[in-house]
């Protein structure tokens, strides 16, 4: 468990420079993958009758990719604003479970950066920053580092993909299934042991299951937490079996 002091380092030390160095090229793959994701992303809101400005508040004050294409969606189809605002809650949720995994290895560190890092968590950052943690200190400094330049190559990219989305045909290059390729690349990047494989058919086939008998998108959070604690018990079983 890495543990972060309250005092971080002074303004321009040579710490400071590793933290930056290092949280750029941890986070640079998925900057660059989020580019197109971003342009997608903006293009969609295009079609969805936003502006650039708009789209890039939106980017902003939410910073949730599948959160805002559900949004876009939801725009286009003329859903109300309540159902919206309800909808993309229930499914940023899980951003609640990735912080709370995330904390457990800046306890002590200050609440300043804490809540800074926690803004920055979404799907790509958190495993990214999970990844890093595994691996060896990976201090909190790096993670904001990491978190941020995803968070700022996302709103820039979705703002340019909106401006340019005008001279984008609607449903052109496959862009609708852009979100969909990212996140099966990063569940790819953590299917690095049988339980987690075993957990993440146990995530897909109850959240099917579940989206066939329960409307709307709450079926992704119990989805998520079935098959988490089912993970977390098979685990302990096959350690008190002297498993590995």
């Amino acid at each position: 468990m890495s543990y972060i002091s309250e005092e971080g380092a002074m303004e321009g030390s040579p710490t400071d420079k590793s933290s930056l160095t290092q949280g750029l090229l941890a986070i640079w793959p998925i900057c660059v993958g989020y580019l197109p994701l971003g342009l997608a992303m903006g293009v969609l809101g295009e079609k969805a009758g936003l502006s650039p400005l708009q789209v890039c508040f939106m980017s902003l004050c939410v910073f949730a990719g599948s959160g805002q294409f559900i949004a876009v969606s939801m725009i286009t189809a003329g859903a109300s604003i309540a159902a919206i605002v309800l909808t993309t809650f229930i499914v940023n949720l899980r951003h609640l479970l990735m912080s709370s995994s995330l904390a457990v290895h800046y306890q002590g560190a200050c609440r300043k950066k804490i809540t800074m890092l926690s803004y920055g968590i979404v799907d790509e950052t958190f495993a990214v920053n999970l990844n890093q943690l595994k691996i060896g200190p990976w201090e909190i400094e790096k993670a904001i580092v990491a978190s941020y330049a995803a968070f700022f190559s996302w709103v820039i990219s979705t703002t340019i993909g909106c401006y340019f989305g005008r001279f984008i045909p609607e449903n052109a290059f496959g862009l609708d299934y852009a979100l969909t390729a990212m996140f099966i690349t990063l569940l790819i990047y953590q299917l690095n042991g049988r339980i987690f494989v075993v957990t993440a058919i146990l995530a897909g086939a109850s959240a099917v299951g579940l989206s066939l008998v329960i409307p709307g998108n709450a079926y992704i959070i119990i989805a998520t937490l079935f098959a988490a604690t089912a993970g977390v018990i098979i685990k302990k079983w096959r350690q008190n079996h002297g498993k590995p």
